[in-house]
């Protein structure tokens, strides 16, 4: 078991390195000058803007300043920001409100995407199939900011149901809603997959037998079917959790949540590159580290997978 955890966290490393040198390379192409953008309309002497380039490494080739970034992450230094405020303490303020946003948007894609997907399954063929696959395209076809505008004005300005922006009422009134925009995109994937996989397993041969010994039709999906078909939805669903961490930080921009997503825009609009390269690093490590713990799972309930 220890060797095949040696070699999942050395297949994570080339991940790490490549798309956080990607990310700083693009925050290094970025117009601008973070110097004058700190300033303000105030000029700075150009003895100051000497002086801050070489305080920030800004005057580094692209590498240079990378391998130093990279230096510092290795001993859990996520950088400072301007105002040598450490970038990891900005994010520890303000992940709560991502956590708590990214987890229940997960329940909500789990009970929407489950249902939408064995409600297809079990109406294979018929109206209810083909509502559940208007569905499913609907929301993989809109831009998930579009939903979040729509939710709004439904839930929000029309029926008043549900905050529209920030989090005065906490929770869940005040992430409801921002949840859901971020579960009903999720949710389409996880109801295709689950729709398929259900229908393959009603059509195996342990399906048949089951009910040619005269097994009720609720026992068959229910007992069976269902139960036999949940392998790659779960495998699924473990992956995605991460994922889901993405999608919160869109869209607490939309509903003026105080998450990393709001740190995150704040720091392209004041080009603050180490406050954007922090943030995405940190969504990159736990990106990998919900990965990591689902292979490990795998490996401990199939010793094929960690001995492969």
């Amino acid at each position: 078991m220890l060797g095949y955890l040696i070699r999942r966290i050395a297949a994570m490393l080339p991940v790490l390195f490549g798309v956080t040198f990607l990310i700083f390379a693009l925050v290094y192409a970025m117009p601008g000058d973070p110097i004058a953008a700190l300033a303000g309309d105030r000029p700075l002497p150009p003895s100051t803007v000497e002086a801050l380039r070489e305080r920030y490494h800004l005057d580094e080739p692209l590498i240079t300043q990378y391998l130093l970034y990279m230096g510092g992450l290795l001993q859990g230094d996520f950088g400072t920001d301007f105002f040598d405020r450490p970038v990891l303490d900005m994010i520890a303020e303000r992940w709560p409100t991502t956590l708590q946003l990214a987890l229940t948007a997960w329940v909500l894609k789990l009970v929407i995407g489950l249902a939408v997907g064995i409600f297809g399954a079990l109406h294979r063929g018929r109206a209810g199939d083909h509502l559940a696959l208007a569905f499913t395209v609907l929301f993989v076809a809109l831009p998930g900011f579009v939903i979040a505008f729509m939710a709004q004005l439904a839930f929000g300005l029309k029926l008043e149901w549900f905050p529209i922006a920030g989090i005065a009422e906490g929770w869940p009134m005040s992430f409801v809603l921002p949840a859901l925009v971020v579960a009903l995109e999720a949710a389409a994937p996880l109801a295709r997959l689950t729709r398929s996989s259900l229908v393959d397993t009603l059509g195996s041969e342990f399906i048949r037998t089951a009910r040619a010994k005269g097994a009720s039709p609720g026992r068959v999906v229910w007992g069976h079917a269902l139960r036999n078909s949940m392998i790659p939805v779960v495998t699924y669903l473990g992956l995605s959790l991460a994922a889901m961490l993405g999608g919160a930080v869109i869209v607490e921009s939309v509903f003026n949540l105080p998450g990393i997503g709001g740190l995150l825009v704040q720091a392209v609009q004041t080009q603050q590159g180490t406050i954007v390269v922090g943030v995405a690093t940190f969504i990159i490590l736990i990106y990998l580290l919900v990965n990591l713990l689902v292979d490990i799972s795998y490996g401990i309930i199939d010793p094929r997978v960690r001995n492969g």
